[in-house]
């Protein structure tokens, strides 16, 4: 097929599914058409495909990016009304070393207002359904792209992740989402961006439908980063330590795993011990029971130079007057504000957090000492099974009342590790399942090769509404 005909096929697709699920909220179709006839013509004047796959190895790939990065003429609000007029004048580096690798970008998806909550709704665009039941959330803050890859609005996409904004999404959506390890792909080019200590929590990472896709976007978006994760070294799953753990041993803050995800979990262990022979040990470490309590504390915490953390509320304001959370409540209720409600809860809460810097100090401490006992556990050959979230994709915002489910995500970024999520199938209700696989520092490699077995053991993505 030629290069037009495929992007001709994705923008048609968005057409068709975007007035439903709403995660394309500005798109390129006359640039992506035009990008793709260049595309047909280079390879009408034949330079050779081993050259071709070396200088573009995402030669003509249709790809969406979240509204947070720049993507050169096109908006980056972040979902706030104050930046509604900001249109982006360059890229973002990974945007930027995508489409030198040939990927033609249709248009920029749906987040979450300052991409701080886990449902992608915002006063800019609305709100983003799930395409497996519309009546669902997409998850955030990276939900757009989540929706749009599982509905087939393009083939990879661009995520980015401080508490799960990656994973949560590719869990709700039933696709796959990897935070790499911390500091190896460039964040550059997004809104927010992170500042002081949260630099090292924030990670931009490639989402996409089918697990292969993974390693060659990441090779791309690290550029010469790539060269950290041990890409070339082949694995053998046979020889990966797998560790599990069902639940985070039980949190007052957030719900208990559903008992679907569990079972989907224990398939995992079962058909990697009868098909590679492979013992998974069960483990219970302690201190991931406060995962929320850890992240929030580091989240909140000085870097090393005694940086304080950005405020959201300081956020909020960007392009206008400052905001008051409190009044801007109080606006909210009688439908004044410009402003979504976590976003206007999460800048109340964010004064909470200082009230108490002493167990704050023990909760950072604490997290250091789990990221030992983590990198220990998994050493260069260890892989750890942990559920995505408690609960399948909840009904639109029902999240407002658990809003700390998203620690089984969040605990992994103050950590440092690589993640990969992993869709598993449907539940009863036909709602994506999935799993998240963790390494120790610098071996996304392992957690790759072994969701690329479980794609084939498991099936990966699921087309919405097949069933």
């Amino acid at each position: 097929v030629k290069c037009i005909e495929v992007v001709e096929a994705y923008v048609e697709r968005i057409k068709e599914v975007n007035p439903l699920i709403n995660a394309v909220v500005k798109d390129r179709f006359e640039e992506a058409l035009q990008e793709a006839r260049q595309v047909d013509q280079l390879l009408a004047e034949g330079p050779g495909d081993d050259f071709l796959e070396e200088k573009f190895p995402l030669l003509g790939v249709p790809i969406t990016v979240k509204e947070a990065f720049a993507l050169h003429g096109m908006p980056n609000t972040s979902g706030l009304v104050n930046r509604r007029n900001v249109i982006a004048t360059s890229d973002a580096t990974v945007v930027s070393r995508l489409k030198q690798a040939g990927a033609i970008p249709l248009g920029v998806t749906n987040c979450s207002e300052l991409c701080m909550w886990y449902e992608s709704s915002n006063k800019v665009y609305g709100r983003t359904n799930n395409p497996y039941d519309l009546q669902r959330i997409v998850g955030g803050s990276s939900g757009g792209e989540g929706c749009g890859l599982a509905a087939a609005c393009s083939v990879i996409g661009v995520g980015s992740d401080i508490g799960g904004s990656i994973r949560m999404p590719a869990f709700f959506n039933g696709v796959f989402g990897h935070k790499p390890t911390t500091g190896v792909v460039p964040n550059d080019g997004q809104f927010p961006n992170a500042q002081g200590v949260r630099t090292s929590f924030l990670c931009t990472g490639p989402m996409c439908r089918y697990a292969e896709d993974l390693e060659l976007m990441l090779r791309v978006m690290a550029g010469p980063g790539a060269n950290k994760l041990k890409l070339n070294e082949k694995v053998s799953l046979e020889k990966i330590k797998f560790h599990c753990m069902d639940h985070d041993g039980g949190s007052i803050f957030v719900s208990p795993v559903d008992k679907e995800i569990l079972q989907a979990q224990k398939k995992v262990v079962e058909h990697l011990e009868s098909e590679l022979g492979v013992q998974v040990r069960r483990v219970a470490i302690h201190k991931m029971k406060y995962s929320f309590q850890i992240w929030s504390a580091m989240m909140s915490s000085k870097d090393s130079n005694g940086q304080e953390a950005q405020l959201f509320s300081d956020l909020l304001g960007d392009h206008g007057k400052p905001v008051w959370p409190l009044w801007e409540l109080i606006k909210w209720l009688v439908g004044m504000s410009s402003h979504t409600l976590p976003a206007i809860a999460l800048g109340l809460t964010e004064k909470l957090v200082k009230l108490n810097p002493g167990g704050n100090a023990k909760l950072v401490s604490m997290g250091k000492s789990l990221q030992e006992e983590m990198e220990a556990l998994l050493g260069p050959d260890g892989v750890l099974l942990y559920p995505s979230h408690p609960i399948t994709a909840p009904r639109h915002h029902s999240p407002i009342c658990m809003p700390f489910n998203f620690a089984y995500t969040a605990i992994f970024n103050v950590l440092g590790l690589p993640v990969t999520q992993c869709p598993l199938g449907l539940s009863s209700e036909g709602l994506p399942l999935g799993i998240q696989l963790v390494a120790a520092s610098y071996n996304d490699h392992l957690t790759l090769a072994v969701a690329r077995y479980l794609e084939k053991a498991f099936g990966g993505w699921v087309l919405p509404g097949k069933v």
